[in-house]
Order: structure tokens, then C-alpha cells, then sequence
């Protein structure tokens, strides 16, 4: 038997590769199906069953290409819903997988298709659990995505999520591996763990919602405590999860076509497209396609695309690295935004050399900051609200990058004012969103809020009220 965890760390999901005497199932695979086909090849093995724990919010998953593409069915657990075809598992049905047998537990509250699939190995002991969002580790699946106005609630979804963990999970065996869906950084859930993998045994002594102690009401309660609105491309590919999307390979196809900048900007123009900038953000500030947004392939890319922009089917113009375009498509694919229409030949440097408008970003140190600081001086803090509670400049106004355009009207339009985040990523995205926005009065602070503290500018820090 073998078990791997393929770990995709800008959307923090696990995808799983199980094998047993040449056959393989997937759990939860990403958009790009290749690295499973490859890897059952390699093996000369065959990939007979497609497990899905439920209809994904935060990704689009590749069942249906690699259902099409390995003629394996895709397996769902009760009161799923697509609209190809698919295996709707009945509670605890096996499946045989050479030596070993996967079972289908029905466990609701996440969503109420969601089903965690317990792996028996050869000798018919329980080996582990492929827990999706309903059980994470140090937390367990937000409750709130999967509510219908009138039907049910995100209180209705947490109590069904307290009997799923009590009569299906928290029975099991506390060496029985749990392998969730999720680690720190998703949006599915609150206060992940950064580990990936966890015996159920120590997530009943360290998860919040597994204490033996607990009550319904109090479970409710703690689980839907804090929740924030989810990103708005959430719904958007649970549909395309359910109802089946693109060719992967159409998509590259489409989205990797070369243009040069005289029809870059063209379409940019005529289809109302964003121009959306990949690069580094120090490649950014020096210089950009004036109202492109930046967005950078090394952070958490996809998420913050699918945030900010929200809408899939927005058309897209790519400005990247050099040998980049593909992974930046890729990338894309995997929140739902299929319509990148091409990147620019020869980057930004080919946008210069045809002698067209461009724009850059102010920056300056913290140290200089220090220096002009007053107690007139705006500063805005675009890190999530929990980061700028723990510790924030102390005339700071906290505008969290998630809900940027919540925020647009608390910008001054003439008066310069600072903006900055934990290191600089994600000021530079917000920067972007203002510049677009026909607001250009900002200045970044470099290395942002670390290098704040490490230039001796006076914070303030949250103290624990046990502490007091």
C-alpha cells in the first residue's frame, strides 16, 4: 500500500495518490490531471477510482478531466448532486482498491454532501481517514458555505457537523491518520494548523472541536464564533464543481497565446479585460501597464485572484516573468478563471520598447519613514484584522486587502498618505487596486510592517486579558 499526500502550498490543499496492487484512487485531485497519470504510469498501475469529499469552494478539482481521461468514476458520498455522471456512495459503502478497502462515511455539516473515506488496509484495520473539510487539523470545516436562504442554517450545518464528528470520526481508533483536505492559509476554515498530516489521538487532545466534553450548543457556538465572509468566487466554483467545466488543456491553450503590445492593449481595451501583472512586486513598483493589477505568482496567487477579482469569467491579460505564462495559467485554472485570453511577448520590456505609457509605485523605507513621521502622517494597515490586532502601528487604520474595495471611500484622494502590509506583497496588490481606482496620492512602505518594528517605530501590542 501506498499513501501520498501532494500538497499544493498557494491554496493550502492535500490531494491524495492511493495505491494498492496496481490500482489507484485519487481524493480530491487538482485542475491539472498529468502528475496523477504520470505517477500511476510510472507504477504501471491503473487508476481506478476518483474520490471527491465534496463540491469544493476554494478550488476547482480535476475530477472530471481525469474521469475523461482514465475512464475511472468519480465517486461522490449521499445527497450529492452533479450533473455528469458519477458513483452517489451510500453511507459506509466499500470499495475494493487491490488489498484494501476505502469506505464512504457520510458526514455532513461542511456541506451536506460532505464524506470523509476511511482506508482499511489488508489485515481489515482501520488506517486512516481522508477527512476533506469536515475534520482539519487544530479546527474543523467552516459551516456557513453550503447554507440556502430558508432552507438551512449555518447553525443547522454546525450542529449536523458536532453528530458527524461524534458518531463517525471521534469513534475511530487514535492511530488512525487523518489526512485532511486543508491546511494553514485556507479560507475553508478558521485556525488551521500548519501540519499536514495528524493521528486522531492527538487531534482529540489539541482540536477545540473534539473535546469529549463538549456540548452542542456550546460546539455551535465556538465553530461559527469568527467566521469571515467567504471570497466571493466561493459559489462560482462549487458550480463548476457540480456542473463540469473546460479542458485543462484548452485552457493553457487559449491562455498562453502570444500578443504583442500594440493587440495587448487592444483587447484590453475592446473586451474590457484586467491587465493582471505576476511579477515580482519590486518588478511592479519600478514599473507596470498603467490600471494593470498586481498580483504575484510568488504568494498566495490563486486565492488572491479569486478574491479580488471574484468574477471566473472576467476576461484576463497576463503580464509575466519570462517562462512563467503557463504556471500563471495553470494557477488560474485552478480557482475557476478559465478566460486568459494571452500574455505579452516579451514582458514588461516589450510594453517600453514600444514606447508606451507606464506608471510606477512610491515607495519608501521605514527608516526614512521614521524620520517624517508625524502625528498628522496617514498610515494605512492592509493586513487581515487579527494580524493588526496582535500588533499595529499605533496611528495605523486597519483596511485588510481582502475586503479592499469594501474600504475604497476611506482613502484620501489628495492628501499623500502610507500604506503598508506584513512584508510587502500584499501592499503592492493593494497599491495596484488604488492606482486603478484613479487613486495615485500612496506611498509603500518597503518591507512593510517588519521592517516597521525593526526601525524602532513605536507599535502597539494586544495583551491577553489574562494577563492583566
Amino acid at each position: 500500500m501506498k499513501i501520498e499526500q501532494i500538497y499544493t502550498g498557494c491554496l493550502a490543499q492535500g490531494a491524495y495518490y492511493i495505491e494498492s496492487k496496481g490500482e489507484v484512487a485519487i481524493i480530491d485531485p487538482l485542475r491539472e490531471t498529468t502528475p496523477y497519470i504520470t505517477r500511476a504510469k510510472k507504477n504501471n498501475a491503473k487508476i481506478k477510482y476518483i474520490f471527491e469529499t465534496h463540491f469544493h469552494a476554494d478550488f476547482v478539482s480535476g475530477h472530471v478531466t481525469l474521469a475523461k481521461e482514465t475512464n475511472a468514476p468519480i465517486v461522490y458520498g449521499p445527497n450529492a448532486n452533479p450533473t455528469f455522471n458519477a458513483i452517489i456512495a451510500k453511507d459506509e459503502q466499500e470499495f475494493k482498491l487491490g488489498d484494501i478497502t476505502i469506505i464512504a462515511l457520510h458526514t455532513p455539516g461542511h456541506t451536506m454532501e460532505s464524506t470523509t473515506f476511511l482506508l482499511r488496509d489488508e489485515n481489515g484495520k482501520d488506517y486512516a481517514i481522508f477527512s476533506g473539510d469536515t475534520l482539519f487539523l487544530g479546527d474543523v470545516g467552516r459551516p456557513d458555505l453550503a447554507q440556502k436562504s430558508g432552507e438551512i442554517t449555518e447553525r443547522d450545518l454546525a450542529g449536523y457537523l458536532f453528530d458527524s464528528l461524534r458518531n463517525k470520526i471521534m469513534p475511530l481508533a487514535d492511530d488512525v491518520i487523518v489526512y485532511p483536505a486543508h491546511g494553514a492559509g485556507s479560507a475553508c476554515g478558521k485556525n488551521l494548523s500548519k501540519d499536514t498530516i495528524d493521528t486522531l489521538g492527538n487531534q482529540k487532545k489539541t482540536n477545540y472541536a473534539l473535546r469529549s466534553n463538549m456540548s452542542k450548543e456550546e460546539f455551535i457556538n465556538e465553530v461559527i464564533d469568527g467566521l469571515l465572509p467567504p471570497p466571493e468566487y466561493f459559489p462560482l466554483n462549487v458550480k463548476m464543481n457540480r456542473e463540469g467545466y473546460a479542458d485543462i488543456a484548452d485552457v493553457l491553450e487559449k491562455g498562453t497565446k502570444e500578443l504583442d503590445p500594440d493587440t495587448f492593449e487592444a483587447l484590453a481595451n475592446s473586451l474590457n479585460a484586467i491587465i493582471l501583472d505576476v511579477r515580482h512586486q519590486d518588478d511592479y513598483e519600478k514599473g507596470h501597464i498603467p490600471r494593470s493589477i498586481f498580483i504575484g505568482l510568488d504568494g498566495s496567487f490563486a486565492p488572491w485572484v479569486g478574491a479580488l477579482i471574484a468574477d471566473v469569467k472576467q476576461p484576463l491579460l497576463l503580464v509575466t516573468p519570462e517562462g512563467k505564462e503557463e504556471e500563471a495559467v495553470t494557477r488560474l485554472s485552478r480557482v475557476g478563471f478559465d478566460n486568459t485570453l494571452g500574455f505579452l511577448k516579451g514582458g514588461f520590456n516589450a510594453w517600453k520598447k514600444a514606447t508606451k505609457e507606464y506608471d510606477t509605485v512610491s515607495s519608501i523605507s521605514a527608516l526614512t519613514l521614521k524620520k517624517s513621521l508625524t502625528k498628522d502622517t496617514i498610515v494605512f494597515d492592509v493586513r487581515k484584522e487579527s494580524e493588526f490586532i496582535s500588533e499595529h502601528m499605533l496611528t495605523a487604520i486597519n483596511t485588510p486587502l481582502d475586503y479592499i474595495n469594501d474600504y475604497i471611500g476611506e482613502f484620501p484622494n489628495t492628501k499623500t498618505f502610507y500604506i503598508h502590509c506584513a512584508g510587502g506583497y500584499r501592499s503592492m496588490i493593494a497599491s495596484s487596486i488604488l492606482k486603478s481606482r484613479g487613486i495615485h496620492n500612496l506611498i509603500n512602505i518597503s518591507g512593510g510592517f517588519t521592517a516597521i518594528k525593526d526601525v524602532g517605530i513605536e507599535v502597539s501590542k494586544y495583551i491577553c486579558p489574562s494577563t492583566l
